[in-house]
């Protein structure tokens, strides 16, 4: 076969897979109910968009919630609770945001099905947007036939592809992420001061700090990153060691030069914000006082370290805890990774050993994923597998480059290994991605004793729930919804048993409507997060659900009949 045909071949491969991608992407989205998070991000997009003031955006910048507000524009009757106190006065100040996004969302109009379509179709094309970058990454670091892999693996990842349709920043972050890491490793490895490569690099470092805070944490990150000698050299004629102190000492100050432009890139984003400083810990409280730019950015930046040391309810192997797991992330990368990934992951360090030429390429990709995952490790926010997501294109770029480790045939057999290794499970499992659980421990039928929230359940399976009632003629149910999304919105004839996080279903957790030992005959539909009860350290509601298996599993919600 010619060079021609091979790339002919590829091309079809590529748009098949892409015609793929868009069917099961958009095939998923249509029927998941608004997860927990959504109503809040759209909501800050959609006003954003609409007046070009971020108030909204504390804790998340606006660039990506701005995407999925921009289709709002299209649905010029929509109303805004532009006069509500969660507007004007921001009050209450520590969830004034989850009251303007209930007001727009659920309460002032009534097409949530289209907001919620059209609000989730741009990060769609952000995912493809990050194949894309996966895709130059592997290209750069190890030819073109493994930058096709790196492309179709980004694709089809489950936990990509899951969070990649879902009004949320996370799929934004990692994708402005990935692009930074690629723009700074070009930076590093020109020849001397590339003013070029230094601007573009300063863009996407600021594009990745305006679409999540957290990917600050890169920021240390990337500092001992500039100390590693893995960069091409842009200079010979001084000794090796004064070379090398010259390389390092460019690359620090390109980066924090490069840092500081990011700064202003972040304040374009916030639309130039000015403003009087509104920080929320009390240690910083006397600086309110003083005006200055983007006063929301670094008020969320304190938000976010408050936040941290608080910690939030965590639940991990049937347990909960309001101060973390330090096992949470370890546990969640084993169970929800994809079995090619890790063994792959091992197959690519260890062929990366033996070869120096590929010694740099990896630690590149490594360094940052073992960092960022240990910072992960430490932090007391253990809610969900999708805080891991921006190690994920790194750890799928440096496996792309696998097969160059065989010759002939073996590198067919282990590139189709690697694509089918992705591909089968996510075809498995379609279209409960956020279900995803890898098969050491069952797949996601043992997934809601491991994890839950958005690792498993957000509330995404509302309207499976109502399509199977419909399809089985069953009139009403009793439900323990988790969820923001509003059962009485889509006509559902329930009764409430307990919750998160609406107040019906909420209130009754000291008080079950029905013998937790010996529950009363009817139809019991249960979250799995409520199922576990995974926002309580006391079990003691739903002990005889969680000893019987379930009658149908719709995603994440278990039906039980009690005769």
């Amino acid at each position: 076969m010619g060079i021609l045909d091979r790339k002919s071949v590829r091309l079809v491969l590529v748009v098949l897979a892409v015609w793929l991608f868009f069917f099961l992407a958009l095939d998923s989205l249509v029927h998941d109910s608004p997860t927990m998070d959504e109503q809040n991000h759209l909501a800050r997009g959609a006003a954003f968009v609409k007046t070009a003031d971020p108030r909204l955006s504390l804790e998340h910048p606006p660039l990506i919630n701005s995407l999925s507000g921009l289709p709002m524009l299209l649905l010029p009757d929509l109303v805004y609770p532009f006069d509500d106190p969660s507007w004007t006065e921001m009050q209450p100040p520590d969830i004034y945001w989850y009251n303007f996004a209930d007001l727009f969302v659920w309460r002032m109009n009534h097409d949530v099905t289209r907001m919620i379509f059209l609000g989730r179709l741009p990060m769609v094309f952000l995912t493809l947007g990050l194949a894309l970058v996966g895709f130059y990454f592997a290209r750069l670091f190890w030819g073109r036939p493994s930058a096709y892999l790196a492309f179709v693996m980004l694709l089809f990842e489950p936990n990509v592809l899951g969070n990649g349709r879902l009004i949320t920043t996370d799929l934004g972050g990692t994708l402005f992420m990935t692009l930074a890491l690629l723009l700074v490793w070009r930076m590093w490895s020109a020849p001397g001061w590339n003013w070029r490569h230094w601007l573009v690099a300063g863009v996407g470092l600021g594009l990745a700090f305006g679409s999540k805070l957290s990917m600050l944490a890169f920021v240390p990150i990337l500092i001992l990153m500039s100390f590693l000698p893995i960069y091409k050299s842009g200079t010979q004629s001084f000794t090796e060691e004064a070379r090398r102190g010259t390389e390092v000492g460019r690359r620090a100050l390109q980066l924090v030069s490069a840092g500081v432009f990011s700064v202003f890139v972040v304040w374009v984003i916030f639309g130039f914000e000015w403003g009087a400083f509104r920080f929320p810990s009390a240690a910083l409280a006397r600086l309110n006082q003083f005006s200055g730019p983007m006063p929301t950015f670094w008020a969320g930046l304190d938000q976010i370290v408050n936040v941290s040391r608080g910690g939030r309810a965590a639940f991990l192997l049937g347990e909960t805890s309001l101060e973390g797991f330090w096992l949470f992330f370890p546990v969640a990368f084993l169970v929800k990774t994809p079995l090619v990934l890790l063994v792959g992951l091992l197959g690519v360090c260890w062929w990366g050993w033996k070869r120096p030429s590929a010694r740099p390429k990896l630690l590149f990709l490594l360094t940052p994923t073992i960092l960022y995952f240990g910072v992960s490790i430490i932090s007391d926010i253990n809610i969900g597998y999708r805080h891991l997501l921006p190690i994920v294109p790194l750890i799928i770029v440096a496996v792309s480059g696998l097969p160059l480790a065989f010759g002939g045939n073996g590198r067919l057999a282990s590139t189709l290994v690697l694509v089918g290794g992705i591909l089968l499970p996510t075809l498995a499992i379609h279209p409960h991605y956020l279900n995803y659980f890898n098969l050491a421990v069952g797949g996601s039928a043992n997934g809601a004793s491991l994890l839950a929230d958005s690792s498993n359940d957000w509330g995404q399976d509302l309207l499976r729930l109502q399509d199977w009632m419909r399809e089985n003629d069953i009139d009403s149910v009793k439900l323990g919804w988790f969820g923001i999304a509003d059962p009485a919105y889509y006509g559902m004839v329930y009764e409430p048993l307990p919750g998160f996080p609406r107040a019906e279903f909420l209130s009754l957790w000291d008080n079950p409507p029905f013998d937790p030992q010996a529950p009363e005959p009817g139809l019991y539909a249960i979250s799995a997060s409520s199922l576990w009860e995974s926002h309580r350290t006391e079990k003691t509601v739903y002990v005889w659900f969680r000893q019987h298996q379930p009658d149908v599993r719709l995603g994440s919600i278990y039906v039980f009949v009690i005769e």
